[in-house]
């Protein structure tokens, strides 16, 4: 594949597997043993049901979640993107424990790093702003400075 081509399978999985909701079409973008790798998301299950269980999460608890692509850099077997994902928390959010919902506004940005081969994502790495999300929720305070 071209680059041109792992930045349009990139696009593919914000364009339509997050924000189209289009989860039917994991089996086209990632390898049956595809590895997430996420410090916010331990023990994420491999392949494309990993990854469709992984985005369901904040589809559930996010009804309105959207993700933009600010910016894409690619090599031959790699694609980096710099995102921005936002939505209103109105339902329970899947975690340990579970977050209620707050109906409270996230925006949280973040970085997800794409390793391709044979037209398919085969590895992904990322990290956001968890911490950023969590506050924005409510769920943790943010500390107050004190002189």
């Amino acid at each position: 594949m071209s680059i041109e081509d792992n930045k349009r399978l990139a696009h593919r999985y914000f364009d339509e597997f997050c924000n189209g909701r289009r989860l039917d079409i994991a089996d086209e973008l990632f390898s049956r043993d595809h590895q997430f790798h996420d410090p916010s998301i331990p023990g994420a299950s491999p392949g494309p049901e990993g990854m469709k269980q992984t985005i369901a999460v904040y589809h559930q608890g996010f009804p309105d979640a959207h993700w933009q692509i600010h910016e894409m850099i690619a090599t031959e077997d790699t694609v980096v993107t710099r995102w921005t994902g936002s939505g209103i928390q109105t339902n329970e959010l899947a975690g340990n424990p579970p977050i209620p919902p707050t109906g409270k506004k996230a925006s949280v940005e973040g970085i997800m790093m794409n390793r391709i081969a044979g037209g398919k994502i085969v590895e992904t790495w990322e990290v956001w702003d968890t911490l950023g999300m969590l506050r924005q929720l409510g769920v943790i305070k943010t500390p107050v400075a004190t002189s």
